[in-house]
């Protein structure tokens, strides 16, 4: 009988084949017990992850509502300062158009006295005078200069504070504007939950964005806009009050030069009338001297006149009785009579002839200094009449005055923008 052959491959024996049996049922059991270790331990993970998870959560939610609190704090005080920005603006935008009304009010009076000081150099002779009425108007018209310089100044000044302002309400804003947005993002993140549909996975959410501040900076950057704000309207607060001041000393000090121009005007005015008084009873009394002086002349001349015919007489007696013969010409008591006669009238007549030459320079000199009275009469009465044009220019400033008075301001409130109310980016 044959033998069987044997199978191909290894053979092991009866020991391996025990030995391998233990090592299956060891293997087993230690990768059991490292599976129940890893169980345990990942039951543990989860119990304290899901504490952690759940803390976390709290903790984030925690101060995400407190991070809400603190923007809508800051939102709070944004809107109260831009509020309070709004009405600084439109109380200083009021000052600056009563300034400029007050300027514009300064137009009427810087023509009147330029005219009244126009109309007064139309003033001849010796009555262009530099007179205390020309040193008030002068004065006056300096005054008004110097005032609208100033209140020009105090409009610039005020000009540039509402852009100021208007800056830092343009700061606010933004900010505002900024801080309303974030409330409603983190208010949208403080309501989501594990079990919102919108929540994702995100990439790399983890990074630090561009342009990111610390806490510390976006306090910082908020307190500063709200003291720059706080600073413009203290500063505004303060123009404020010195223009409304400034306008207040300015019209007095306006009122006062009118005041005193005027009581220079009337005075002058009231001496004009008493020069041209007096002169007009200087010339009737001239006048009648005249008159008196021409009557007087023709007395004298016809005086000089008979007292030459008598002289005549004189002079053709001496002469024929000269004619007498002999002895008969004789220097008798008719001849000494003669003589004396004859000397008499002719101390007589060179008295008269001189007393007439002094009558006609007199009354010449008096029909000279005639004529100049007229003259300088006709100039007093022009210049009188300039006075009197010019008070009556002047009535301008009392009814523009009365006038201001009675007007109601109205003025709309409006800011530089020429917005009548500032709103909100938000509303």
């Amino acid at each position: 009988m044959s033998a069987l052959p044997a199978k191909p491959g290894l053979h092991h024996s009866v020991s391996e084949w025990y030995s391998n049996n233990y090592q299956l049922s060891a293997t087993a059991q230690h990768e059991r017990l490292v599976s129940n270790v890893i169980r345990q331990e990942g039951r543990s993970l989860c119990n304290e992850t899901n504490c952690k998870t759940t803390w976390d959560e709290s903790d984030t939610s925690r101060r995400l509502s407190d991070r809400v609190w603190d923007v809508a704090r800051w939102k709070e005080a944004l809107e109260t300062c831009a509020q309070k920005v709004d009405e600084e603006m439109d109380a200083l935008t009021l000052s600056k158009e009563q300034t400029e009304q007050a300027l514009a009010a300064t137009v009427v009076p810087l023509e009147v006295s330029t005219e009244c000081l126009t109309l007064r150099e139309g003033r001849r002779g010796y009555e262009l005078v530099t007179d205390p009425v020309d040193e008030q108007l002068k004065k006056e018209v300096g005054l008004i200069e110097r005032v609208q310089q100033v209140l020009q100044q105090h409009i610039d000044k005020a000009f540039e504070q509402l852009c100021v302002l208007q800056e830092a309400r343009h700061q606010l804003t933004a900010d505002l504007q900024n801080k309303m947005d974030t409330l409603d993002i983190d208010m949208s993140c403080l309501s989501l939950t594990i079990k919102s549909p919108l929540i994702s996975l995100k990439t790399n959410p983890t990074r630090i964005p561009s342009g990111s501040s610390t806490p510390q900076e976006w306090v910082q950057f908020s307190q500063y806009n709200v003291a720059r704000a706080q600073e413009a309207m203290q500063m505004s607060q303060q123009m404020r009050e010195d223009m409304s001041l400034t306008r207040a000393q300015l019209q007095n000090e306006l009122e006062t030069q009118r005041r005193a121009t005027e009581f220079a005007l009337r005075k002058r005015n009231h001496h004009e009338e008493q020069a041209c008084d007096e002169l007009e009873w200087q010339i009737r009394n001239t006048e009648d001297e005249t008159a008196d002086m021409e009557s007087d002349i023709h007395g004298l001349d016809a005086d000089l006149q008979a007292k030459t015919a008598s002289l005549k007489l004189a002079h053709t007696r001496l002469e024929n009785r000269t004619n007498r013969p002999g002895m008969d010409l004789c220097r008798d008591e008719v001849q000494h009579s003669l003589v004396n006669e004859v000397s008499q009238l002719e101390a007589t007549i060179m008295a008269l002839k001189q007393k007439l030459s002094e009558a006609q320079h007199s009354l010449q000199k008096m029909k000279l200094h005639h004529a100049r009275m007229l003259q300088d009469l006709s100039r007093k009465q022009e210049a009188l009449s300039l006075e009197q044009r010019s008070m009556n220019t002047r009535t301008r400033l009392t009814s523009t005055s009365c006038t201001d008075k009675s007007l109601v301001l109205l003025v709309p409130l409006t800011n530089s923008s020429g917005r009548s109310n500032l709103q909100l980016l938000a509303q």
